[in-house]
């Protein structure tokens, strides 16, 4: 579309960044080897926007995978840090701000008698893991092929080749011990899930489940389907965990739960709760919860754990979004920017749609809705590698990958989506040009 994109800074930092990290990065999915040439090193953020050490700015729809609500260096966000930060970073110690962090949340979530906060959402997921074992007395876990739950070494775990519900680990350093005890089965389909309880009940602590599937394209549920995973886990005395480290926050303050009005036992959050900041946190009723140490017999601790600057950050953001209007808001300029990407791809005939659910978006390369991660294709990731590298060159910065999502914060204005949908509808014509 346009001229090549400068990326000498990013290129020379990289070379270094290749002799000090694995990879080059600290995450993999940063390494852009799902798309074209080096990965961009970001110096500033603002607002909807972001700018790399080339001085190349682009309209953000990454938001550092998913936590920005209000954008980037929000002003009540960032004062709130810096005042924090003048008394100190960490102590150790319990705050007076975690506790006001604690009751925001609790006063306004219908399903969280208690919560303990933790560093992050891997973090989370692994306590409440634990937590329901320590729970029930019971070991396997069933998680969904196509649901991600961090770095858990018992929920990196895909469906195997011989008897489906027994897993194969997806990463070397995972004892087979740890895998023998995760089940694992295909989102959407009930009467597997039906037989899975069936026969392994009496040794399943929880079942874990994104309500909103979002890290293998935004895969999204029947609400019916999620209703029958409630009720079955009910009859047969199995714990539900909602993963809503992505969900959370992000389609309403009660996430996915309170869209879908389904009670887990255990809901597990990440960063999204600190505005940026790391954090993470799981909860339940005082019943589960009161079996975390130092009530009960479930030890999990963490140092950094409700640091005061996260929580000054998070205590920011929340109450901005705890105003009227602020998700009705965030849900009509998503559905504004979706409904004219559909409008477009519509009248070019162009075989694809756009997957979207609060102020979460994904561009699915079939005019077919796409609830497994095994409907993605290789001609997919093609189509959105040449989406990735027309969009950079002209302007707009997404996640590095066809399999992660887009997110809209409340920083994005009407103007600023109207530019992003202009772009991306030149940058879909070069996609399917030849089609």
């Amino acid at each position: 579309m346009d001229t090549k994109l400068n990326r000498t800074q990013s290129e020379k930092l990289f070379n270094e960044a290749k002799q000090l990290f694995p990879g080059g990065v600290n995450s993999p999915v940063r390494a852009f080897k799902s798309v074209a040439g080096a990965p961009l090193f970001i110096k500033k953020g603002d607002g909807c926007r972001i700018t790399d050490e080339d001085d190349n700015e682009f309209i953000d729809f990454c938001c550092s995978w998913g936590p920005l609500l209000l954008g980037h260096n929000h002003d009540v966000v960032r004062e709130s840090i810096i005042e924090t930060v003048k008394n100190g970073t960490s102590f150790g110690t319990p705050t007076k701000l975690g506790n006001e962090i604690g009751k925001l949340i609790i006063d306004n979530h219908s399903y969280l008698d208690k919560i303990r906060f933790v560093s992050s959402g891997t973090e989370a997921v692994m306590s409440a893991i634990r937590l329901a074992r320590g729970y029930t007395g019971k070991d396997k876990i069933v998680k969904f092929e196509g649901c991600y739950h961090g770095h858990v070494d018992s929920l990196l775990v895909k469906a195997g080749s011989g008897l489906a519900t027994f897993g194969e680990s997806t990463s070397a350093g995972i004892p087979a011990s740890f895998v023998k005890d995760t089940l694992v089965i295909p989102l959407n389909d009930l009467e597997k899930f039906q037989s899975v309880l069936d026969e392994h009940h009496q040794d399943i602590a929880a079942v874990i489940i994104e309500p909103i599937p979002a890290n293998n394209g935004l895969l999204i549920q029947d609400l019916n389907y999620l209703v029958w995973l409630r009720k079955i886990c009910d009859d047969y005395d199995v714990l539900l965990i909602f993963d809503e480290v992505i969900s959370g926050f992000r389609v309403g303050f009660e996430g996915a739960s309170g869209l879908y009005r389904i009670q887990p036992d255990i809901i597990t959050f990440g960063k999204i709760i600190g505005g940026g900041m790391p954090v993470g946190a799981y909860g339940g009723s005082n019943e589960i919860m009161s079996h975390i140490a130092p009530d009960g017999p479930v030890y999990q601790a963490g140092t950094l754990s409700a640091n005061p600057v996260a929580m000054a950050a998070g205590i920011a953001m929340l109450k901005t979004i705890l105003k009227d209007g602020f998700f009705e808001k965030l849900k009509k300029n998503t559905t504004y920017f979706v409904e004219q990407l559909e409008s477009f791809i519509s009248s070019r005939g162009y075989d694809m749609h756009i997957q979207s659910v609060g102020s979460i978006f994904w561009f699915a390369f079939t005019k077919t809705r796409v609830i497994s991660s095994d409907q993605i294709q290789q001609d997919a990731i093609s189509k959105f590698k040449i989406l990735h590298a027309e969009l950079l060159q002209n302007g707009i910065y997404l996640g590095p990958s066809a399999y992660e999502v887009g997110f809209i914060s409340a920083a994005h204005t009407k103007s600023d989506l109207d530019e992003a949908i202009v772009i991306i509808q030149k940058a879909l014509d070069v996609v399917y040009k030849d089609s």
